[in-house]
């Protein structure tokens, strides 16, 4: 099932006996569980039916125990084991653990709602307890979204919280912040705040309402390199010098490597049609003239140089063949090598 399904189901009170949420996006697992803990039982069933267990500090025996008893004066009883993927430290390995009690993943308590929040690993959905528990219950793999698809991931959570966000404003909180959705999450809330609902989010109520400067950005950085735009480009590594601890150096890097992979694409693109172009580059249409302007200033043979330049200046940074610039001199004779190939 999807999140959208499972999440839906909770919304109309259509609980299943175990929850098994896994994965490496710890996100959605914390939506789900923490959507169980806070409106299966009301405040008063929750004294006697809701238990909050951690994976060091509970085993499968004492576990499965809990889980066959009877709710008090309620419906249901929860039982959320947080982090459960800790549970191996004292249970051994957790899949045959989970085979061990096959008999009631085959047959769950049904007025127990067992949630297991196992997180950054996931368990082979061949072995037995896994299918009883897909089959009885529900078994959520939670994947990581990854750069490519995170500004749409954004432009859809953003909508359906009743806003719109213009493509810009998207890609500049996907640059800036990364794929930390927690993270992405409370900030977009700040932006909620002061927002009419079906009000556009746009880089001005970004930068007023986060401090995410809509030109000083790793956004703009790369524009201004695509562009050749020296005057704008020192200027953005002037404050990227000034504001280290929100600029790191290995983010930079990181995000200009992305930059030119997607250029040295495009020159390898046969059909470089708009459509096509932004399906290879996984980019919205709207972005695709960026690359194709930075491509014609860029020849292939030069992408291939520049990525010697990012390796050799990620060396750099670490103290190889470096004794006595900071990161701010790097980046701005990084960024001076950059501009001067054609």
């Amino acid at each position: 099932m999807k999140i959208e399904d499972i999440t839906k189901d909770l919304r109309n009170k259509n609980y299943y006996p175990v929850y098994f949420l896994m994965g490496e996006e710890p996100f959605f697992i914390d939506v789900i569980s923490n959507y169980i803990e806070k409106n299966v039982l009301t405040e008063s069933e929750k004294e006697f039916n809701q238990t909050i267990l951690y994976g060091e500090n509970v085993d499968f025996k004492t576990l499965i125990s809990n889980a066959r008893r009877y709710p008090v004066m309620a419906d249901y009883q929860v039982i959320i084991v947080r982090e459960a993927q800790n549970m191996e430290h004292n249970s051994g390995r957790f899949a045959e653990m989970l085979d061990n009690y096959l008999d009631y993943f085959e047959n769950p308590q049904q007025t127990t709602i067992l949630v297991f929040c196992y997180k950054y690993k996931k368990i082979d959905a061949r072995k037995k307890a896994a299918k009883a528990i897909s089959k009885n219950g529900i078994l959520f793999e939670s994947k990581k979204i990854y750069d490519d698809k995170l500004p749409g991931w954004i432009s859809d959570y953003v909508k359906r919280k009743g806003y719109l966000i213009d493509p810009v404003a998207t890609r500049l909180l996907a640059d800036y912040l990364g794929n930390d959705l927690a993270k992405i999450v409370n900030e977009v809330g700040k932006l909620f705040i002061s927002l009419d609902k079906g009000s556009k989010i746009n880089t001005e109520i970004i930068e007023k309402n986060i401090g995410i400067s809509k030109e000083y950005n790793i956004f703009e950085f790369q524009n201004a390199l695509g562009k050749k735009d020296e005057q704008k480009a020192f200027r953005i590594v002037h404050y990227f010098e000034s504001n280290p601890k929100n600029n790191p150096f290995v983010f930079i890097l990181a995000m200009l490597y992305n930059f030119f992979s997607k250029i040295l694409i495009y020159h390898s693109l046969k059909d470089k049609s708009d459509k096509n172009a932004a399906s290879e580059l996984s980019v919205p249409v709207f972005f695709v003239k960026d690359y194709k302007r930075a491509a014609s200033n860029y020849s292939y043979k030069s992408t291939i140089q520049i990525f010697s330049y990012l390796r050799e200046y990620d060396l750099k940074s670490k103290g190889i063949g470096n004794i006595s610039f900071s990161e701010g001199e790097l980046l701005k004779e990084l960024t001076y090598k950059i501009l001067h190939r054609s």
